[in-house]
Formats: C-alpha cells, sequence, structure tokens
C-alpha cells in the first residue's frame, strides 16, 4: 500500500450509497490492486474500492488520493512498513490499518501485497488484495478479551492461593485478607470474614471503606435474619446487585445499606468437610450484575479461604494445647528470695506445630541457699515437653535433698538414661548463697551463666562444663567440674536458653556478643532488666527456638547515709577486674570526701588484691566502708577488706637486701592504722583500716559534720 500523502476531499456525495455501519460490517469485501512503482499508479477493482468506501469516480487512480480514507499516521506506518520490505528484498509485505468511511467510523482492514523486482532487484510492480477485517479483529478482540479474563481470573486464585499459603494461624489469614494488597487478590472493595462458633457467627476480618459501618454486627446469632447467616447456614452461597432488594429481603440491613458505599455483595459460606466453619463476604462499588465466571470465581476464592481457615484453626487447637502442656511444666510461681530479686521470662517460637523443652526452676535449698537452673530437652515437639516436666521435678528433689551441684547433675543424667529414650538434655545448675554471695555453678553441655558486675562490666565468667544430660551416662563419664563464682551485693547473674542467642545465618559468638551488649546497657532491676531483653532480643527476625531466661540480683548494699560501702569484684587473672577495682576504689573516697585517704587506701588495696590473685585459685571481693566513730556521728574511719577462698593465712616474715618478695604485709602495716585477718566461711578476709583525720572538713558538701 502507498505511503501518506496530502489529503483528499471528503465531502459526502449526494449518490453515496446510504449504507448503515452493520450493513458495512456484514459485505465483509476482498479486492486487488495493482501498484505500478515506476509510473505511480494504483489500480484497485471494484471490491478494493467498496473497502475504501469509494466510488469509481471519486478516485483517479493515484496513491495520494486514498489519504481521503487513510490517517497520515496509518499512512505512515504503511509506507514504512512497504519500505523495510524493498529495503529488505522481501517478496511480500501485509499489515493491518484503520480505514475512516464517510459517515466518521472506523474499519479494519488488512492488506497483502507481492512485490516483482527487475533483473537488478529493484521493485518495480506490487500486486496484492485488500480486504474488510473488521469481524476476524471483532471476533479476535473478543477471544482476547475471554482471555484476558480468564488469566486475570487465574492470577487472582494464583494470588490468593501463595498468600494464604503462607498463613499458619487464623491471625496470619485475617491479616492476609486486611492486608497490603488483600482486596486486589480478591478484585473487591470491602471484606467480611466470619467464623462459627457455636451458634453464634463471630466477623474476625472487616476491611475497605465504610465498612466500619457494619462494626454492629460484629457478634450475631447464626440465626438472625441476615445474609451472610444465611448462607453459612444453609451452605449456599447468594449474590446480591441491588441493594433494594437486598434491604426489603433483609430488613435488618436496612439502616446500614444508606451508608455503605457499595453496589454489590457476595455472600459465601465457608465449607470444610461438609461442615459451614464460617462465611466470607465480598462487597463491591462499580458491579451491577455476576456473571456465571464471577460466581465461579467467587466460589473458588472462598474454597482456598475455607481450606486455609481450617488448617489454622486446627493448628491454633493443636498449638494450644501443647503450649498448655509447657506451661503446666513450668513453675506456677517463683518463690520470693531474701536478700535477693529473682525474675524468669519465657518466650514459645510461633514455628509450626512444634513445641520446646526449654524450662527454668528456682529451687529452695537448706541453709538459706536457693538453686537456680535452665535447661533444654533435645526436640520440638510433646515428648520434649513431657520430657522437660520430668527432669524439672527430679533436678527439684535432688536439688532439694541437699546433693552437690555436681551431683545432682550426675543423678539427673542417670535418670534420663534409664528413661529408654534417645532424647538428651542440657543444662546449667547453680546454688547460691545470697547472704555470703557464694555461687557453685555446674554445666552439662550448656551455655554457662552471664554476670553484670557492678561497674558495669558484664561476661561470661570461664564455667567448666560436662556432657549433656543422658549422653554422660551413655558414655560412663558423669563428672560435672564445679566451678565457685561470687556474686557481690548488687551483681546480676543471668541464665538463658541457647534459643536467646542464636540466630539463623550467624555465628552463636555474635549472639552472645548481642546479649552481652544488651545486658550492659539495659535497667538495674532484674524485672525491668527481663522485660528489656524480652523486648529487644525476642522480636529479631529468624527467633524460631523457645527462650528461657533468669535473672537473679543480689541485693545491693550500699550501706547508710552516714555509713556508705561499696563492693567490687576481681576475677582471677583479670587485669582490667583489678585496673577497674581501683578506679572504682578512688571515685568513691573522693565522692565521700576522704580524698586524702586516696593514695594509702589504692597502695594496700593493689597489694591485698594482687595476692589474692596471684596465690589463690580464685577471685577476690573488695568491699570498702565507712566506720563511723564509737562515740561521735562524726565517721572516723575507712576499712578496707578483701576476701577469698583460701584458708591459708598471710604471714609476716623479714625479707633480705636481695629479696624480690615478702614485703607486703610491711608495706600495709606501714600505711595502715590497723589490720588484721577473719575467716569468712571457707576463706578468709584480710582487712586494713585507715584513720580519717581532717577528710570531712575539707569535703563538708559530702554529707558529713566537721568534726
Amino acid at each position: 500500500m502507498p505511503g501518506d500523502g496530502p489529503p483528499g476531499d471528503d465531502t459526502p456525495r449526494d449518490d453515496a450509497p446510504r449504507t448503515g455501519p452493520a450493513e458495512r460490517l456484514a459485505l465483509n469485501h476482498m479486492g486487488s490492486f495493482d501498484w505500478d512503482l515506476g509510473l505511480g499508479t494504483l489500480e484497485l477493482d471494484a471490491a478494493a474500492l467498496e473497502v475504501f468506501d469509494l466510488l469509481p469516480d471519486e478516485y483517479d487512480g493515484r496513491p495520494e488520493s486514498l489519504a481521503v480514507r487513510v490517517s497520515p499516521e496509518e499512512g505512515e506506518r504503511l509506507d514504512t512498513e512497504f519500505r523495510r520490505a524493498l529495503h529488505d528484498h522481501a517478496s511480500s509485505y501485509g499489515m493491518y490499518f484503520q480505514v475512516f468511511l464517510r459517515d466518521g467510523t472506523a474499519r479494519w482492514t488488512h492488506t497483502q501485497g507481492r512485490i516483482l523486482r527487475d533483473g537488478d532487484g529493484r521493485g518495480v510492480r506490487v500486486i496484492g488484495i485488500v480486504r474488510d477485517a473488521t469481524a476476524e479483529l471483532s471476533h479476535s478482540t473478543l477471544v482476547r478479551t475471554m482471555e484476558q479474563d480468564r488469566a486475570r481470573q487465574t492470577s487472582m486464585v494464583e494470588r490468593t492461593t501463595q498468600a494464604l499459603s503462607r498463613a499458619v494461624t487464623v491471625d496470619d489469614v485475617t491479616a492476609t485478607l486486611t492486608g497490603s494488597g488483600g482486596l486486589e487478590r480478591f478484585g473487591a472493595d470491602g471484606l467480611a470474614l466470619g467464623l462459627a462458633d457455636g451458634s453464634m457467627l463471630r466477623i474476625i476480618a472487616l476491611t475497605g471503606r465504610s465498612m466500619e459501618v457494619l462494626a454492629d454486627l460484629r457478634l450475631t446469632r447464626l440465626d438472625d435474619e441476615l445474609p451472610l447467616n444465611e448462607a453459612i447456614v444453609t451452605q449456599r452461597p447468594r449474590f446480591m446487585s441491588s441493594l433494594s432488594e437486598l434491604a426489603d429481603r433483609f430488613p435488618r440491613l436496612r439502616p446500614y445499606i444508606g451508608d455503605l458505599e457499595i453496589e454489590a455483595a457476595a455472600y459465601l459460606p465457608l465449607v470444610a468437610q461438609a461442615r459451614s466453619i464460617g462465611g466470607l463476604c465480598l462487597f463491591y462499588r462499580d458491579r451491577t450484575h455476576f456473571t456465571a465466571e464471577d460466581r465461579n470465581l467467587c466460589l473458588v476464592l472462598a474454597g482456598i479461604v475455607a481450606q486455609s481457615l481450617q488448617r489454622a484453626m486446627l493448628f491454633d487447637q493443636e498449638r494450644e494445647f501443647a503450649t498448655g502442656l509447657q506451661a503446666s511444666m513450668l513453675p506456677r510461681r517463683i518463690p520470693d528470695v531474701v536478700g535477693g530479686e529473682i525474675a524468669v521470662r519465657y518466650h514459645a517460637a510461633w514455628s509450626g506445630r512444634e513445641v520446646g523443652g526449654d524450662w527454668y526452676d528456682v529451687i529452695p535449698l537448706p541453709q538459706g541457699r536457693i538453686g537456680v537452673v535452665v535447661g533444654d530437652v533435645e526436640g520440638h515437639d510433646t515428648h520434649a515437653a513431657a520430657m522437660m516436666g520430668q527432669l524439672r521435678i527430679v533436678l527439684r528433689a535432688y536439688a532439694a535433698e541437699g546433693h552437690a551441684p555436681s551431683t545432682v547433675l550426675a543423678r539427673a543424667s542417670q535418670f534420663l538414661a534409664e528413661l529408654d529414650t534417645e532424647r538428651f538434655a542440657t543444662c546449667t545448675y547453680a546454688q547460691v548463697d545470697l547472704a555470703t554471695g557464694d555461687v557453685r555453678v555446674v554445666r552439662a553441655g550448656h551455655l554457662g551463666p552471664l554476670i553484670r558486675h557492678n561497674d558495669g562490666r558484664t561476661g561470661w565468667p570461664n564455667v567448666r562444663g560436662g556432657l549433656p544430660l543422658g549422653l554422660a551416662t551413655h558414655f560412663e563419664d558423669h563428672e560435672y567440674p564445679e566451678t565457685r563464682l561470687d556474686l557481690v551485693p548488687g551483681e546480676t547473674l543471668l541464665l538463658c536458653t541457647d534459643g536467646l542467642v542464636e540466630q539463623p545465618g550467624k555465628d552463636i559468638a555474635e549472639g552472645m556478643d548481642e546479649l552481652t551488649d544488651a545486658v550492659r546497657h539495659g535497667p538495674h532491676g532484674a524485672a525491668a532488666l527481663a522485660d528489656h531483653l524480652a523486648d529487644g532480643l525476642w522480636a529479631r527476625p529468624g527467633a524460631e527456638d523457645d527462650m528461657a531466661l533468669l535473672l537473679l540480683r543480689r541485693a545491693p548494699d550500699p550501706g547508710t547515709l552516714k555509713a556508705p560501702r561499696i563492693h567490687q569484684y576481681v576475677h582471677q587473672a583479670d587485669p582490667e577486674g583489678l585496673a577497674e577495682a581501683r578506679t572504682v576504689l578512688r571515685q568513691a573516697l573522693v565522692d565521700w570526701g576522704a580524698a586524702g585517704l586516696v593514695d594509702d587506701v589504692e597502695l594496700v588495696a593493689g597489694e591485698l588484691l594482687t595476692n589474692v590473685l596471684l596465690h589463690t585459685e580464685g577471685g577476690a571481693v573488695m568491699t570498702l566502708e565507712i566506720v563511723p566513730a564509737v562515740r561521735s556521728r562524726v565517721p572516723r574511719r575507712v576499712r578496707l577488706s578483701v576476701q577469698d577462698r583460701s584458708s591459708v593465712w598471710p604471714r609476716r616474715r623479714t625479707p633480705g637486701e636481695a629479696a624480690t618478695s615478702g614485703r607486703g604485709l610491711l608495706l600495709i602495716d606501714s600505711l595502715a592504722t590497723r589490720w588484721g585477718v577473719e575467716p569468712r566461711g571457707e576463706g578468709k578476709s584480710v582487712w586494713a583500716e585507715f584513720q580519717w583525720h581532717a577528710a570531712a572538713r575539707e569535703c563538708p558538701e559530702a554529707g558529713y559534720p566537721a568534726a
């Protein structure tokens, strides 16, 4: 076909045939043309002229004259396609284009031409056909529209199925339906989801513009005269495209219809295993009727929701049973303890139907001590939860009998092995004397304790461990080494299960560092710190394991306003702790107005602490306090004491001139007003007192009256 040319005269002639658009579409003419490229003439036969809606005397044989029926844009497309065929040495070309008839309507037309070439390959002539393609393209458009509708419906079903496949609980289902993209997946403008609960219907999801109008109907009886209730009871869907008809049929809805911005609604029963479990209502603003395809689509979507909802309800029931069993195995209450504060938190993982075997317990012991334990049974099922309950009872019984911690775990391992199960368990158990701060810890393949000190340092002390319970008996290795720790007043001991520090894709050391940092920057109280950790760590992405947390804080011992006191624990071979103890000591003396004693007290403290760390197998507890004068309200002495577990008392001796040691007690004797040694439980306490001369006058704002 030719390219575009100058526009022609499109004024209708009086003798033009008067045929309507429908009649012309029915003609479906096909004509031929002969285009001489050299002469520039285009001959059209009578049928071809009909296709272009031209009379014989309206066409002069020039391609440009067709511009009266072919728009410039269409002519340019035709010309471009024809020139491409010439350039590519193609033997033919073809395309669809629009012809605008004399009454202004458009007709789809198709042309097909064969290019004849000379000996040099140049195009010299084109012969071909031109035909009315309106009916052909109308059918194609109808088919395409049907295919698009089918694809749209298939996409809605697939997207809804995919979205609900990830829903585990009933809350997940409602979140999927009401969340982002929920209404779009259903092609609706509003949605209501209800669950049948005995004789009642409870709406658990309501979303869409103006849907809040129906909030009063969230709880109704199933036998109420309402469309969704009727659909559920009869298990028959109802499609309403007339609001007046809806109000007439269900008068109870009449007060709400005026405020609903909808035109149609589909009320669908949710049926699973031949039982109605609820109903789904879809609301539409711009729909005036429901085709057969629309109805089928609604029923398919309702079936998907019903299956997902039934699966979620079963999961919730099983989860409630499992978590109830698990909760019944844990202590109902934590006993109050004298001299400290205990807080526990438990987080059940929300992953499938699994239930873990994590547990915690606080056990009253003879002589005012307490036992604290945190553990985890292998597996995530009701069997693990049941074993957890048995182990908790056994540990409590063995501990209450007064056995040493190592014996308690050895007997618990033997008990687990005798249950004839392949499961094992890990745990950490500690006996604590809050009066003295003595802590005895044993581990069975579990995380050790974390301690936060008064100076802000937080760390995991080196606690030796044994095999998990059950495995120890299997390998005949019941050795659970006992580690002695000191918990000074104000310090906090933390026990937890590995769910608190393990994250998918991360090394456990990263989780331990994260927990350490959270404890370091958390509040001081045990309950407040437990809440801080729960809020910050339990909501982490990928947290799929149960988590048990137990915090024990020894009560602070600040002394009194006139006799303040500080405590500091220094771990074995911990240079940083030794330096920190000196800093704390120096700051306390300055705050108390005894800055003049800083150098002497610091030298003596360094000597005493160094002796403990070098010559004993444990750490040291340093206590610094003000001792008021007996007959005066003015404080007169500063007392420093360093306590350790060694039973060997210091011995004064006279070192030779070349000796490199033995001068420590001489230094203490020369700097302190007096000093001494006292027995303390299994160890001793070395103390030194310093006379407080004019220190109170130097700093009266510290709260002490001048002498």
